[in-house]
């Protein structure tokens, strides 16, 4: 383990950063919520990261996004890739692709986790079923309003199409740093210990509270 994790390694004690390195994680979303994720997840001593979203960089991406303005017009997770091997050393699985059930299949096996920050109901159903069929195991990240969630594949409901997001909701830059927090923290305590663990995150009262099905 190189000094680049010194702190954290004092933190989560060597054996576990051990684990964290050779743990195998596929991240399906590049934007506020993946993207962060993805470079909380490098910094944090995950060493087997691959990135998967077909969008490009765009201007109203930088106040939410760990993108700079020359990243413009750029896939996200190329840049993504470029910018923690340069940080880190760390060499990310960057994928510039559209997820489908057709595709499924090629871009998530090998996977020992699946994270899933889409923001669209299409390609979270995609993720949802690969992995219930595949049984790997899958956490899904979302946001609305001042609201998160943190919650693993079983008990998790895909949003109605009706619902998709779109790109110009409201987006408060705290809630997505407060939901990536809790995210990681539970992705690392599943490596640790196996232990799977459902949250909601409110940024009005600074809330995290267990998911209550």
């Amino acid at each position: 383990m190189t000094n680049a994790f010194f702190h954290e390694q004092l933190q989560r004690t060597p054996a576990l950063m051990h684990k964290l390195r050779d743990f195998s994680i596929t991240i399906c979303g590049a934007g506020a919520l993946g993207a962060n994720i993805t470079e909380n997840l490098a910094r944090s001593g995950f060493g087997k990261l691959r990135v998967i979203d077909r969008d490009r960089v765009e201007e109203r991406n930088l106040s939410t996004q760990p993108y700079y303005r020359s990243d413009v017009g750029a896939y996200k997770a190329k840049i993504l890739t470029n910018n923690l091997y340069r940080a880190l050393g760390v060499t990310v699985d960057g994928r510039p692709k559209e997820l489908t059930s057709a595709n499924a299949g090629q871009l998530l096996a090998d996977s020992a986790l699946i994270i899933d920050t889409f923001d669209n109901s299409s390609s979270r159903q995609a993720v949802f079923d690969y992995s219930t069929n595949s049984q790997i195991p899958c956490l899904h990240v979302g946001l609305a309003s001042d609201y998160a969630e943190i919650i693993w594949n079983q008990i998790y409901r895909v949003p109605s199409p009706a619902n998709d997001d779109i790109c110009d909701y409201p987006l408060a830059r705290n809630l997505v740093i407060l939901a990536v927090a809790v995210a990681c923290e539970v992705i690392v305590n599943f490596v640790a210990t196996g232990k799977q663990e459902s949250f909601t995150v409110t940024l009005a009262d600074f809330a995290v509270q267990p998911f209550n099905v």
